[in-house]
């Protein structure tokens, strides 16, 4: 499953609380979206990010970072930039 976790760079700790649990990517990068829209910041500084599990948690759970991987296993990994850097 693909999680929503709050992962503050700066805290540097290895427990990172779930925000919230989705069944896909896309899912999980709309709710991304509402929650920078929501915090009314840009999305650095929501300190949010979606990562994939196969441990089964909840929203206000944590998971140590050995429990998450940035992508699910065989998934199609994006390459390059997707938005120009360009006005």
């Amino acid at each position: 499953m693909y999680a929503l976790i709050y992962d503050d760079p700066g805290r540097g700790e290895t427990a990172k609380k779930v925000i919230s649990i989705h069944g896909s990517r896309k899912d999980a990068e709309q709710a991304l979206l509402l929650r920078r829209k929501n915090l009314e910041r840009p999305i650095w500084e929501c300190h949010t990010r979606i990562v994939w599990t196969d441990k089964t948690v909840s929203g206000g759970e944590t998971m140590q970072t050995a429990d998450f991987t940035d992508w699910k296993n065989g998934e199609k990994i994006p390459e390059g930039e997707f938005h120009s850097d360009e006005d």
